[in-house]
């Protein structure tokens, strides 16, 4: 980022920007960017935000790198000097088996619930400071804390909602019936990546209600049994909503992503081969429901489509009246 970019920016009104601060503190930030610009080159955050211009923050947490009180620094940092951040989103590290810095590992369970709490703690100081909570942590880490999600209202709005932070929340409005208005895709984080098309981070994902082996005529079928392909951590948030729903004829089938491995288990980052394996285990005649957030112009991340799988699949929006209006259909 030179002052050429910026000039651009600001003359051309580029807005919202995504920045990646991870920490404040200048020897720490420079090394977890292996940077030795990265102590200095907030700087150009301060001008942006000097230039009215709509930023959004996010820390990723390294567990030993950047939690406890290097986290609680940061948070303190950003209130003395960059409290017109829109928001800020503290995301967990995700560790994938391919990974080659033998320092980054998982949170466990205490360290996520620390992370909470801090998170909460400052979520009050910001209100009282600036009216507004500023931070939030990501639902991924109540998950792996194992702690219940916050209500509804303290999302304020679900303007982070595609960073991963009040998903489930409002996920379960949607699918419950309280509200027929799905999110769907916003701006976040990973729309504003480099060479992102136009329309969001992902490309249209899938030309949907054809009828096809990736998208099947519905069965009309009596009884017929309904089973909804997620990743491991979609499984926990939506076994409950079921179960809320009275629907002993749906299934949730958790997909365990052995393709990237580690830590990854976000329905997002589900491959083919992760798909098929599982499927393969399933029985036929079933009707099998899979989220479109794991396709990318009809292909999931290892280059397989739906059509490769060993079942066919019925392909629906991820959110949750899509679901809702799938699951009518076999009510």
């Amino acid at each position: 980022f030179t002052e050429a970019d910026l000039e651009r920016v600001i003359t051309e009104k580029l807005s919202p920007l995504y920045v990646s601060i991870h920490a404040t503190d200048p020897e720490v930030r420079t090394r977890m960017l292996r940077n030795k610009r990265g102590a200095t080159s907030l700087r150009w955050l301060r001008a942006l935000l000097d230039n009215g211009v709509e930023v959004h923050g996010q820390v990723v947490v390294c567990p030993g790198t950047n939690d406890g009180a290097v986290l609680d620094d940061t948070l303190t940092g950003v209130l003395d000097l960059y409290p017109e951040l829109a928001s800020l989103a503290v995301v967990p590290l995700g560790v994938s088996r391919y990974s080659g810095e033998g320092t980054l590992r998982e949170h466990t369970v205490d360290e996520a619930g620390t992370v909470v709490d801090l998170v909460e703690e400052w979520q009050h100081l910001f209100m009282e400071a600036l009216g507004h909570r500023l931070v939030f942590a990501a639902d991924e880490y109540y998950l792996l804390a194992r702690r219940p999600f916050p209500d509804a209202a303290t999302y304020e709005g679900f303007a982070m909602h595609e960073d991963g932070i009040g998903m489930a929340r409002a996920f379960e409005a949607e699918l419950l019936g309280e509200t027929d208005d799905a999110i769907g895709v916003q701006s976040g984080f990973f729309h504003w990546v480099d060479g992102a098309p136009a329309e969001g981070y992902r490309s249209s994902r899938i030309e949907l209600g054809r009828k096809s082996r990736r998208n099947p005529a519905r069965s009309t079928a009596e009884n017929e049994k309904v089973a909804i392909l997620t990743g491991e951590y979609g499984a926990r948030v939506l076994a409950p909503l079921i179960e809320r729903m009275g629907r002993d004829d749906v299934r949730v089938v958790p997909v365990r992503n052995e393709f990237f491995g580690g830590n990854i288990a976000v329905t997002g980052l589900l491959v083919g081969e992760d798909l098929a394996r599982t499927l393969a285990g399933e029985p036929e005649g079933h009707r099998y429901l899979l989220p479109d957030v794991c396709l990318s112009n009809g292909a999931f991340l290892d280059g397989t489509t739906p059509a490769d799988l060993p079942r066919p699949v019925e392909i629906v929006k991820t959110d949750g009246v899509s679901l809702r209006h799938a699951l009518a259909a076999s009510a």
